[in-house]
């Protein structure tokens, strides 16, 4: 039976947000190797939230300064004096007490303002990278393997649903490389690559499985392509294999 839309709109919220459980996480995982077209919907949501999270830049009053100093100055004046009379003493301690009440509460708004600026900064922080998806290809035209990885770049976790990859013998591991511009800030093999994880497929060729990948996601420009090739499993980082999947083909 499958699942209600509604609760598949709540996994995929769940997971763009960061706030999945095991438990959902793992049906979240199976629903994506049942359907991996699922995968373009994760990065449409990402998508949304990106856009409807932008909130305008608040700028603090400009008078706020201006009207504290004219406070100031006219009790300066009224208590500078020399009193004449009891009711004229009283006045200014009045009027002390208003300006240090409006001091008080003009910093208070202040305050109140640096922390609805820090909640508003932190939040964009943690959610002001879109949702990354990639879309991998068989090297051989006779092949009908393909695979997708969904990467937040907020959490640094990415989803890879693969289909029909042969299993492979003892001893050898697939390998999924992330390959980074020239120069980039990243330490790297001599393929300008970072090994991202190596992984198994099921006896019908299919995986789904979530893995950490490198804060080269952050700067999407960095990443020029993924790949995925066969490799030693005592040794995958050596990277001798060719590419059998890669993206941009």
């Amino acid at each position: 039976m499958s699942m209600p839309s509604e609760e598949l709109q709540l996994l995929i919220a769940g997971y763009v947000l960061g706030d999945l459980n095991p438990e959902e996480a793992a049906e979240f995982e199976r629903l994506l190797r049942q359907d991996p077209a699922i995968a373009q919907e994760v990065a449409q949501m990402q998508n949304a939230l990106e856009a409807s999270y932008a909130p305008p830049e608040v700028t603090p009053p400009g008078h706020l300064r201006s009207v504290i100093l004219e406070k100031a100055q006219v009790a300066g004046a009224e208590m500078g004096g020399q009193p004449t009379s009891r009711p004229r003493r009283i006045l200014s301690w009045r009027n002390g007490l208003e300006v240090a009440a409006a001091v008080l509460i003009v910093a208070l708004g202040i305050n109140n303002y640096r922390l609805s600026q820090a909640l508003q900064t932190s939040q964009a922080e943690t959610q002001r990278y879109a949702a990354l998806t990639y879309v991998l290809d068989a090297t051989k035209r006779d092949s009908q393997a393909a695979a997708t990885v969904v990467v937040n770049p907020n959490t640094l976790q990415a989803t890879i649903t693969v289909q029909n990859l042969p299993p492979l013998p003892p001893g050898k591991v697939y390998a999924l490389w992330t390959v980074l511009t020239p120069n980039a800030p990243f330490t790297t093999d001599q393929k300008q690559a970072i090994l991202t994880e190596t992984f198994q497929v099921d006896e019908r060729g299919n995986l789904a499985q979530t893995i950490s990948v490198s804060k080269a996601y952050r700067s999407k420009e960095l990443v020029m392509k993924i790949a995925v090739t066969v490799e030693d499993g005592n040794a995958p980082q050596k990277h001798t294999g060719a590419p059998i999947m890669i993206t941009g083909l």
